[in-house]
Protein backbone atom coordinates (compact mmCIF):
# COMPACT_ATOMS: atom_id res chain seq x y z
CA UNK A 1 0.00 0.00 0.00
CA UNK A 2 1.07 3.62 -0.52
CA UNK A 3 1.51 6.38 1.89
CA UNK A 4 -1.51 8.13 2.10
CA UNK A 5 -1.65 12.13 1.26
CA UNK A 6 -4.52 14.26 2.15
CA UNK A 7 -5.68 16.67 -0.34
CA UNK A 8 -7.47 19.74 0.70
CA UNK A 9 -9.83 21.23 -2.53
CA UNK A 10 -11.90 24.80 -1.68
CA UNK A 11 -14.89 25.09 -3.52
CA UNK A 12 -16.98 28.58 -4.06
CA UNK A 13 -20.63 28.74 -4.35
CA UNK A 14 -23.16 31.73 -4.29
CA UNK A 15 -25.87 31.21 -1.03
CA UNK A 16 -28.03 34.03 -3.02
CA UNK A 17 -26.65 36.86 -5.04
CA UNK A 18 -23.49 38.80 -3.88
CA UNK A 19 -23.14 36.17 -1.01
CA UNK A 20 -20.44 33.71 -1.72
CA UNK A 21 -19.20 31.73 0.47
CA UNK A 22 -16.96 28.55 0.11
CA UNK A 23 -16.15 25.26 1.97
CA UNK A 24 -13.51 22.47 1.78
CA UNK A 25 -13.86 18.96 0.54
CA UNK A 26 -10.89 16.50 1.90
CA UNK A 27 -9.27 13.57 -1.03
CA UNK A 28 -7.71 10.64 0.82
CA UNK A 29 -5.40 9.53 -1.46
CA UNK A 30 -4.10 6.07 -1.43
CA UNK A 31 -4.20 3.09 -3.37
CA UNK A 32 -7.88 4.28 -3.71
CA UNK A 33 -9.43 7.43 -3.00
CA UNK A 34 -11.61 8.77 -0.53
CA UNK A 35 -13.59 11.79 -0.05
CA UNK A 36 -14.44 13.75 3.65
CA UNK A 37 -17.93 15.48 2.32
CA UNK A 38 -18.66 16.37 -1.25
CA UNK A 39 -19.38 20.14 -1.78
CA UNK A 40 -22.14 21.25 -3.28
CA UNK A 41 -23.88 20.10 -6.33
CA UNK A 42 -21.86 21.01 -9.24
CA UNK A 43 -18.18 20.58 -8.08
CA UNK A 44 -17.91 17.34 -8.63
CA UNK A 45 -16.73 19.06 -12.01
CA UNK A 46 -14.18 20.46 -9.77
CA UNK A 47 -13.07 17.47 -8.02
CA UNK A 48 -12.44 15.05 -11.20
CA UNK A 49 -10.25 18.04 -12.92
CA UNK A 50 -8.24 18.59 -10.01
CA UNK A 51 -7.91 13.95 -9.74
CA UNK A 52 -7.14 14.46 -13.24
CA UNK A 53 -4.16 17.18 -12.43
CA UNK A 54 -2.43 14.87 -10.02
CA UNK A 55 -2.92 11.95 -11.92
CA UNK A 56 -5.62 10.41 -10.42
CA UNK A 57 -9.70 9.66 -11.62
CA UNK A 58 -12.95 9.88 -10.45
CA UNK A 59 -13.24 5.88 -10.68
CA UNK A 60 -10.77 5.04 -7.87
CA UNK A 61 -13.06 7.12 -5.46
CA UNK A 62 -14.49 3.93 -3.36
CA UNK A 63 -16.12 6.08 -0.27
CA UNK A 64 -17.67 9.36 0.68
CA UNK A 65 -17.28 10.40 4.52
CA UNK A 66 -20.08 12.45 4.93
CA UNK A 67 -19.08 15.06 8.42
CA UNK A 68 -23.16 16.24 8.28
CA UNK A 69 -26.16 16.38 6.12
CA UNK A 70 -25.99 20.42 5.19
CA UNK A 71 -26.18 21.04 1.14
CA UNK A 72 -22.43 22.54 1.12
CA UNK A 73 -20.98 18.92 2.25
CA UNK A 74 -23.60 16.75 0.53
CA UNK A 75 -24.61 18.41 -2.74
CA UNK A 76 -22.17 16.16 -5.32
CA UNK A 77 -22.16 12.71 -3.17
CA UNK A 78 -25.21 11.77 -5.26
CA UNK A 79 -23.54 12.19 -7.95
CA UNK A 80 -20.69 10.32 -7.55
CA UNK A 81 -22.69 7.29 -6.23
CA UNK A 82 -24.72 7.54 -9.29
CA UNK A 83 -21.90 7.81 -11.67
CA UNK A 84 -19.13 6.10 -9.81
CA UNK A 85 -20.55 3.33 -7.55
CA UNK A 86 -18.88 4.60 -4.36
CA UNK A 87 -20.25 4.11 -0.96
CA UNK A 88 -21.96 6.52 1.50
CA UNK A 89 -21.16 7.26 4.97
CA UNK A 90 -23.58 9.06 7.72
CA UNK A 91 -24.58 9.11 10.46
CA UNK A 92 -27.96 8.24 11.59
CA UNK A 93 -29.31 11.52 12.77
CA UNK A 94 -27.88 13.42 9.09
CA UNK A 95 -29.33 10.19 7.35
CA UNK A 96 -32.76 11.54 7.17
CA UNK A 97 -31.85 15.11 5.52
CA UNK A 98 -29.25 12.97 3.06
CA UNK A 99 -31.63 10.81 1.74
CA UNK A 100 -34.57 13.49 1.51
CA UNK A 101 -33.56 16.55 0.88
CA UNK A 102 -37.29 17.91 0.38
CA UNK A 103 -37.38 16.74 3.54
CA UNK A 104 -34.19 19.32 4.62
CA UNK A 105 -35.54 22.25 2.97
CA UNK A 106 -38.92 21.98 4.62
CA UNK A 107 -37.62 21.74 8.24
CA UNK A 108 -34.53 23.87 7.13
CA UNK A 109 -34.93 26.13 4.08
CA UNK A 110 -32.39 28.28 3.26
CA UNK A 111 -31.88 30.59 0.04
CA UNK A 112 -30.63 28.75 -3.41
CA UNK A 113 -30.95 25.44 -1.18
CA UNK A 114 -31.68 22.78 -4.22
CA UNK A 115 -29.02 24.26 -6.29
CA UNK A 116 -26.72 23.51 -3.45
CA UNK A 117 -27.55 20.34 -1.89
CA UNK A 118 -28.35 18.59 -5.58
CA UNK A 119 -30.22 15.24 -5.12
CA UNK A 120 -31.18 13.17 -2.33
CA UNK A 121 -28.83 10.02 -1.92
CA UNK A 122 -28.69 6.58 -0.18
CA UNK A 123 -26.69 5.87 2.69
CA UNK A 124 -25.36 2.91 2.60
CA UNK A 125 -23.38 2.30 5.66
CA UNK A 126 -25.33 4.19 8.75
CA UNK A 127 -21.80 4.96 11.52
CA UNK A 128 -21.70 5.44 15.41
CA UNK A 129 -19.88 6.71 17.54
CA UNK A 130 -16.26 5.26 17.86
CA UNK A 131 -16.37 2.63 14.82
CA UNK A 132 -13.33 1.81 13.17
CA UNK A 133 -13.41 1.77 9.51
CA UNK A 134 -10.63 -0.39 7.79
CA UNK A 135 -10.50 1.71 4.50
CA UNK A 136 -7.51 -0.46 3.13
CA UNK A 137 -4.73 -2.39 4.54
CA UNK A 138 -3.12 -0.41 7.74
CA UNK A 139 -5.70 2.69 6.81
CA UNK A 140 -8.09 2.77 9.72
CA UNK A 141 -10.94 5.59 10.38
CA UNK A 142 -12.53 6.28 13.18
CA UNK A 143 -15.94 7.87 13.94
CA UNK A 144 -16.46 10.67 16.39
CA UNK A 145 -19.79 12.15 17.34
CA UNK A 146 -19.32 16.13 17.13
CA UNK A 147 -22.92 17.13 17.05
CA UNK A 148 -24.34 20.78 18.14
CA UNK A 149 -23.48 22.10 14.84
CA UNK A 150 -26.14 19.90 13.30
CA UNK A 151 -28.36 17.41 15.36
CA UNK A 152 -25.19 14.41 14.44
CA UNK A 153 -22.42 15.38 12.88
CA UNK A 154 -19.20 13.29 13.03
CA UNK A 155 -15.69 13.41 12.98
CA UNK A 156 -13.02 11.28 11.58
CA UNK A 157 -9.96 10.79 12.50
CA UNK A 158 -7.20 8.67 10.50
CA UNK A 159 -4.26 8.41 12.08
CA UNK A 160 -2.95 11.74 13.29
CA UNK A 161 -5.53 13.96 11.31
CA UNK A 162 -8.80 14.42 12.42
CA UNK A 163 -11.28 16.25 9.91
CA UNK A 164 -14.07 18.19 12.21
CA UNK A 165 -16.46 19.87 9.65
CA UNK A 166 -18.08 22.58 11.09
CA UNK A 167 -17.98 21.17 14.40
CA UNK A 168 -16.17 24.29 15.77
CA UNK A 169 -17.90 27.51 15.46
CA UNK A 170 -15.95 30.30 13.68
CA UNK A 171 -15.09 33.82 15.34
CA UNK A 172 -15.98 36.26 13.01
CA UNK A 173 -18.01 34.11 10.79
CA UNK A 174 -21.97 32.70 11.24
CA UNK A 175 -22.78 31.43 14.19
CA UNK A 176 -24.46 28.35 13.42
CA UNK A 177 -25.38 25.46 16.28
CA UNK A 178 -28.73 23.95 17.16
CA UNK A 179 -27.68 22.83 20.64
CA UNK A 180 -25.70 24.23 23.14
CA UNK A 181 -24.84 21.97 25.64
CA UNK A 182 -23.97 19.35 22.30
CA UNK A 183 -21.72 22.07 21.09
CA UNK A 184 -20.00 23.07 24.06
CA UNK A 185 -19.27 19.16 24.43
CA UNK A 186 -17.81 18.82 20.90
CA UNK A 187 -15.00 21.35 21.93
CA UNK A 188 -14.67 19.52 25.14
CA UNK A 189 -14.09 16.16 23.14
CA UNK A 190 -12.36 17.93 20.48
CA UNK A 191 -9.31 18.34 22.80
CA UNK A 192 -9.35 15.05 24.39
CA UNK A 193 -9.05 13.04 21.15
CA UNK A 194 -5.28 11.60 21.55
CA UNK A 195 -2.56 11.54 18.93
CA UNK A 196 -4.25 14.12 16.57
CA UNK A 197 -1.32 16.56 15.19
CA UNK A 198 -3.38 18.08 12.04
CA UNK A 199 -6.77 19.29 11.68
CA UNK A 200 -8.87 19.84 9.14
CA UNK A 201 -12.33 22.04 9.07
CA UNK A 202 -14.65 22.73 6.12
CA UNK A 203 -14.19 26.42 6.75
CA UNK A 204 -10.71 27.22 7.27
CA UNK A 205 -6.76 26.25 6.14
CA UNK A 206 -5.47 23.16 8.35
CA UNK A 207 -4.41 24.00 11.99
CA UNK A 208 -1.57 22.89 14.42
CA UNK A 209 -2.68 21.51 17.55
CA UNK A 210 -1.72 25.18 19.13
CA UNK A 211 -4.18 26.87 16.61
CA UNK A 212 -6.77 24.19 17.29
CA UNK A 213 -6.88 25.05 21.52
CA UNK A 214 -7.24 28.89 20.28
CA UNK A 215 -9.68 27.94 17.99
CA UNK A 216 -11.84 26.23 20.85
CA UNK A 217 -11.23 29.15 23.08
CA UNK A 218 -12.12 31.86 20.93
CA UNK A 219 -15.29 29.64 20.06
CA UNK A 220 -16.03 28.66 23.92
CA UNK A 221 -15.66 32.67 24.14
CA UNK A 222 -18.42 33.14 21.69
CA UNK A 223 -20.97 31.05 22.89
CA UNK A 224 -20.76 32.43 26.21
CA UNK A 225 -21.47 36.12 24.73
CA UNK A 226 -23.82 35.03 22.72
CA UNK A 227 -25.81 33.38 25.33
CA UNK A 228 -24.94 36.60 27.58
CA UNK A 229 -26.46 38.59 25.12
CA UNK A 230 -29.62 36.94 24.45
CA UNK A 231 -30.17 36.37 28.43
CA UNK A 232 -30.50 40.43 28.35
CA UNK A 233 -33.30 39.81 26.33
CA UNK A 234 -34.93 36.89 27.72
CA UNK A 235 -38.36 36.09 26.24
CA UNK A 236 -39.65 39.39 27.12
CA UNK A 237 -39.67 40.26 23.57
CA UNK A 238 -40.91 38.11 20.30
CA UNK A 239 -38.29 35.92 18.63
CA UNK A 240 -37.59 38.17 15.99
CA UNK A 241 -37.38 41.24 18.24
CA UNK A 242 -34.45 39.39 20.07
CA UNK A 243 -32.48 38.33 17.20
CA UNK A 244 -32.50 42.34 15.86
CA UNK A 245 -31.62 42.84 19.65
CA UNK A 246 -28.79 40.66 19.38
CA UNK A 247 -27.52 41.51 15.96
CA UNK A 248 -27.32 45.29 16.86
CA UNK A 249 -25.72 44.26 20.54
CA UNK A 250 -23.02 42.58 18.86
CA UNK A 251 -22.78 44.58 15.61
CA UNK A 252 -23.80 42.48 13.14
CA UNK A 253 -26.88 43.84 11.48
CA UNK A 254 -26.05 41.58 8.51
CA UNK A 255 -27.26 38.49 10.26
CA UNK A 256 -30.91 40.39 11.03
CA UNK A 257 -32.50 38.26 7.88
CA UNK A 258 -30.70 35.03 8.30
CA UNK A 259 -32.67 32.20 9.32
CA UNK A 260 -29.58 30.41 10.44
CA UNK A 261 -28.37 32.90 13.38
CA UNK A 262 -32.12 33.48 14.39
CA UNK A 263 -32.15 29.44 14.86
CA UNK A 264 -28.91 29.70 17.38
CA UNK A 265 -30.52 32.78 19.22
CA UNK A 266 -33.83 30.34 19.41
CA UNK A 267 -31.63 27.60 20.89
CA UNK A 268 -29.84 29.82 23.62
CA UNK A 269 -33.71 31.14 24.40
CA UNK A 270 -34.91 27.46 25.08
CA UNK A 271 -32.02 26.80 27.53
Amino acid sequence: MKKHQIHQLKIHFMVKENVNRFVYVYIIEADFLYLIDSGVYGCEKQIALYLKQIGRDISEIRAIFLTHAHPDHIGSAGWFQKNVGCKIYASAGEKRWIEDIDLQFKERPIPNFYNLAGQSSKVDYEIKDGEEIELEKNLVMKVIRTAGHSVDEVSFQLQNSLFIGDSVLVKGDIPIFIDEYETRRTLDVILQIPNVDTYYPAWDCTYSKKVMLQKIRDARKFIDLLKETVAQYGKKEENSIVVDQVCECLHMPMLKKNPLFARTVLCLMEE
